[in-house]
């Protein structure tokens, strides 16, 4: 899948795209006060970036290195691969705003050519950002202290290099997208069941740099659980990182690449726990009387024995709204295109495996639900909810295209500290909001447990109003700050890139701040890989009285 065929100005592929039904619209207006956009996107023709500013010397080194046709600075590639997806990415580059395109786009073939490229641009002061499936929503694609950079387009590495059916491992390139990487294992019975919501655009090595967790975490694990070995090139040379399945031969190098979004290095090759590809899959729905009775039967699922392999809980907005299901979203509650999901919250539980385990799984799972007052509705909700497991992106570009505003957010706390979050960030986002003159509706779900905790997953939808990106930016301030106070984490599974680095500064204290830096200047010492992203800036050094 050529990352041309994705939508330049939204999400996905472009034939995918659909209006919103008219009922949609309809309430929108009358309850947000919603109102029509100025105008559809410009048209990517008519969108120039600046001139670029490779000097002769550095675009003649780069094309040594990977050869002509592999360094483009035509107009519309690097458009292609300006920022990411968040929403306030998504209102820019549809206004034609791409001041920060990359002066090129450079597309390696194999590790080598890294190493080699990030020579190169350390001789010559070019910032180097990976680019993967260009679906960062935490301003994680936009370097903030260089005046050139590339994006250094992996899609070139895509290939399954090895597949260890003893050890039931595969070595993947860093280029490779979710549904590539599945179909290559599925060729050979396996399957990494690493299906976030980005899955069909993400790649291999996108998942490992920011630590992504899939729909299916409870049974399959986040990815960077699934990591047991990974190749980095660095500025400096080559780390080869993992060599069993569990060490204790000192801390654990993988553990300092995963999440580092390119900032220590370009990941080049991961190799990752593989499963035999199950035999049968079965979602159900499931209904309770309140978030909070929900949320006691899903801590119950993760802390008494293997939970099933999908989890998730809708609260009460979310499931009256039916976002739970974004291909249903303008149908009557309760009638046959909504199988009786009603009042209340629901849950979607998946099951993977052998027929014999689904079996025995789902028989525990459903008696644990039922005893914790659980009414089970029938496989038709979960069901919906698989088919349409990666429509909402969609569902957004629908909603910007009216005047509306949508976005997310996620968390993760311990099971003690998640009523608190839950509340404090739905309400700090509300008063921003509406403060700004743009009253929210705020949704939430539980996406991912653990037997210490869970995350929270927030959905807000508003008007777009004057100013929506500064009003967006108000409202995600007031609830990082919520997050931090109430004991939460700044993300599970966004990542940090530039959105979430002052939290992620405060979460780990200016002596975190320092290793961080420390590491950086061993591995980068020029300073070009992903400039301004993750790291937060150093406190300046006490002076002495």
């Amino acid at each position: 899948m050529d990352p041309t065929h994705m939508l330049w100005s939204g999400w996905g592929d472009p034939g995918r795209a659909a209006p919103l039904p008219g009922l949609v619209t309809g309430v929108l207006a009358e309850l947000l006060g919603v109102r029509p956009a100025d105008g559809r996107p410009v048209e990517l023709a008519d969108v120039e970036p600046r001139a670029h500013r490779l000097t002769a010397d550095a675009e003649e080194a780069l094309t040594r290195i990977v050869g002509a046709g592999h360094v483009l600075t035509d107009a519309e590639s690097r458009v292609r691969h300006t920022r990411g997806k968040s929403t306030t990415d998504l209102l820019r580059i549809r206004a034609g705003a791409v001041d920060d395109a990359p002066d090129a786009v450079v597309v390696p073939a194999d590790h080598d050519e890294v190493l080699a490229v990030l020579r190169a641009c350390s001789q010559y002061r070019v910032a180097v950002v990976p680019f993967g499936g260009g679906t960062s929503v935490v301003g994680g694609l936009t370097p903030g202290t260089h005046d050139c950079f590339i994006a250094l387009d992996l899609r070139g590495m895509n290939r399954l290099t090895d597949l260890d059916t003893i050890s039931r491992t595969a070595v993947l390139q860093p280029g490779l997208r979710g549904p590539e990487a599945e179909a290559l294992l599925a060729e050979q019975g396996f399957t990494l069941g690493h299906f976030p919501q980005s899955y069909e655009w993400g790649t291999i090595g996108g998942f490992a740099a920011a630590r992504s967790s899939g729909q299916a975490s409870a049974g399959y694990g986040r990815f960077d659980d699934m990591v047991t070995a990974l190749r980095v090139a660095t500025p400096e040379g080559t780390l080869d990182i993992g060599r069993a399945p569990r060490s204790a031969a000192g801390p654990d190098l993988r553990q300092l690449v995963l999440g580092s979004e390119g900032a220590f290095g370009v990941i080049t090759s991961v190799t990752v726990r593989v499963h035999p590809a199950p035999e049968t899959r079965a979602y159900e729905g499931w209904r309770f009387g309140s978030f909070a009775a929900g949320r006691e039967a899903l801590r119950a699922l993760a802390q008494n024995g293997a939970p099933p392999t999908v989890l998730r809980l809708s609260d009460e907005t979310e499931t009256a709204i039916g976002l739970a299901d974004p291909g249903s979203i303008g149908t009557v509650p309760g009638t046959a295109s909504d199988p009786g999901t009603g009042p209340g919250c629901l849950a979607v539980v998946g099951y993977e495996g052998t027929a014999v385990e689904v079996s025995e799984r789902r028989a525990r799972t459903q008696a644990e639900l039922r005893d914790r007052g659980g009414v089970f509705l029938g496989e038709a909700p979960g069901e919906k909810w698989a088919e349409g497991r990666f429509s909402a992106p969609y569902l957004r570009d629908a909603l910007l295209d009216i005047g509306a505003f949508a976005e997310t957010l996620e968390t993760a706390a311990f099971w003690s500290g998640i009523p608190a979050l839950h509340e404090n960030v739905r309400s700090a986002l509300t008063t921003t909001l509406a403060g700004a003159g743009t009253p929210p509706v705020v949704m939430c779900h539980v996406s991912h447990v653990y037997p210490t905790g869970a995350s929270l997953y927030f959905t807000v939808l508003c008007a777009q109003g004057e100013d929506p990106v500064a009003n967006w930016a108000l409202a995600k301030r007031a609830a990082g700050e919520a997050i931090l106070a109430s004991g939460g984490t700044i993300s599970h599974h966004h990542g940090v890139g530039t959105d979430h680095r002052d939290g992620y500064a405060q979460e780990i204290g200016p002596l975190g701040v320092e290793i961080l830096h420390a590491v950086k200047g061993r591995l980068d010492p020029s300073g070009i890989l992903n400039p301004g992203i993750l790291l937060p800036p150093m406190r300046p050094p006490a002076t002495g009285a």
